[in-house]
């Protein structure tokens, strides 16, 4: 017998899937020899054991039990299957009501997001306290415009917004009065995070993760499919029908190590930014974005470790959605190419040459921001005024190397 768990996943599959255009609600569609709905349960399966409900469309119920069955395994005892409603809030309601009384939190998944890693969902659950809601998020790294018609009106600030993932988790008796509420409001809200904070409850943000993205359109479900191929995830029509754990054989099948440098001379317009902090009352560097040397020279060495270029092809000139960017969206990029290419961050190491600014009382606060961005790999930054000697000692301008390891998923 396995003991009782203190959370529940509700595995939401009961959308239509009307933009992905297949034919079949959208969990049920094939990604490679599996369904959206088998792999989003295969991520679940491989988090911490929690109580697992999944919410189906009207008719498919005994499609997603066949699902359910298959990637539980021996935890077969805490899934169930029931009937979710005619939208995504009357679903989780549904989803709600068939809780076991030992539970406590409560995570709320798309099953849509079907390659979201187990990691995203142990800590969402370890986030979840009895007060506040926890949500997995990625930063914005598209240019955005407030429209009207086909009118520009004026830029949205990008460092006020955040792509929202699941799971999403809450404190179970908060969870269930806001919804009780939003019943009675008859408002329908766009997420589970949207309609706790309604009900006046915070909300937080953790790092989500790249391969977190949601399954909609024939390109997404492209995308999840090249994925799968990157890491040796689809089999051949020969083979069986059982995904290995083991990386690719070839050159990619162990870590991989690159070499990244940047250098940038002082002189530039506005606040100095460096290792993903702002330095108020310190001289700007000059770039294309912020000047970051640090974040720079980690972009260089994990695209170089992946062999996928280098920053001036995906963050260069060419591509002035980034001017102005700052470290935070530069390093979520670079993770996300990363993943898509099959990738993991393993850790990151930089030293910083500069005679300013004084770098030591800050190094904490500069590694935990540039390991957030990379959805918390390990990041080291050390700094050295190198004697005095060359332009970072005379005070000229910043130069950095950073070393990065990455592995295959």
């Amino acid at each position: 017998m396995l003991p009782v768990p203190d959370t529940a996943i509700l595995v939401v599959a009961a959308g239509s899937g009307t933009r992905l255009d297949a034919g079949a609600p959208k969990a049920f569609v094939g990604i490679d020899t599996h369904t959206i709905l088998r792999h989003a349960l295969e991520g679940v399966f491989a988090a911490a054991p929690a109580q697992v409900i999944v919410v189906a469309p009207a008719g498919f119920e005994g499609d997603a039990e066949t699902e359910l069955r298959a990637a539980a395994g021996d935890r077969i005892e805490l899934g169930r299957v029931v009937t979710g409603g005619d939208t995504r809030q009357r679903s989780v309601a549904a989803g709600l009501e068939a809780l076991w009384g030992d539970v406590t939190r409560v995570l709320v998944h798309d099953a849509a997001r079907a390659l979201t890693p187990p990691e995203v969902i142990d800590a969402v659950a370890a986030a979840v306290d009895g007060e506040t809601g926890i949500i997995p998020a990625l930063p914005v790294v598209d240019t955005l415009k407030r429209v009207d018609g086909d009118t520009i009106i004026a830029p949205v600030d990008r460092a006020e917004l955040a792509a929202a993932q699941t799971p999403q988790g809450f404190p179970r008796a908060l969870l269930e009065a806001a919804y009780t509420a939003a019943a009675a409001s008859g408002i329908d809200y766009t997420d589970d995070a949207a309609l706790f904070a309604a009900a006046g409850h915070l909300v937080r943000r953790i790092p989500g993760s790249a391969r977190g993205f949601k399954i909609t359109t024939p390109d997404d479900l492209e995308r999840a499919r090249h994925m799968l191929a990157a890491v040796g995830a689809v089999p051949s029509a020969a083979a069986p029908s059982v995904r290995s754990s083991e990386p690719s054989s070839g050159p990619s099948a162990g870590p991989r190590v690159g070499l990244g440098t940047d250098v940038h001379a002082f002189g530039g317009e506005g606040a100095l930014w460096l290792a993903g902090l702002e330095w108020p009352g310190e001289p700007a560097l000059s770039g294309h974005s912020d000047g970051d040397a640090v974040a720079h020279a980690i972009v260089d060495a994990l695209l170089g470790a992946a062999g996928l270029g280098d920053i001036g092809e995906h963050f260069g000139t060419a591509h002035p959605e980034y001017a102005g960017a700052h470290a935070e969206v530069f390093l979520a990029r670079t993770r996300e190419i990363l993943a898509e290419a099959g990738f993991a961050i393993g850790n990151v190491s930089a030293q910083f040459q500069s005679n300013r600014p004084r770098f030591s009382g800050r190094r904490a606060e500069a590694e935990r921001v540039l390991s957030d961005a990379l959805g918390g790999a390990p990041v080291a930054v050390t700094a050295t005024t190198t004697d005095g000697l060359g332009f970072p000692g005379r005070g000229e301008g910043v130069a950095v190397t950073a070393v990065a390891m990455i592995h295959p998923v």
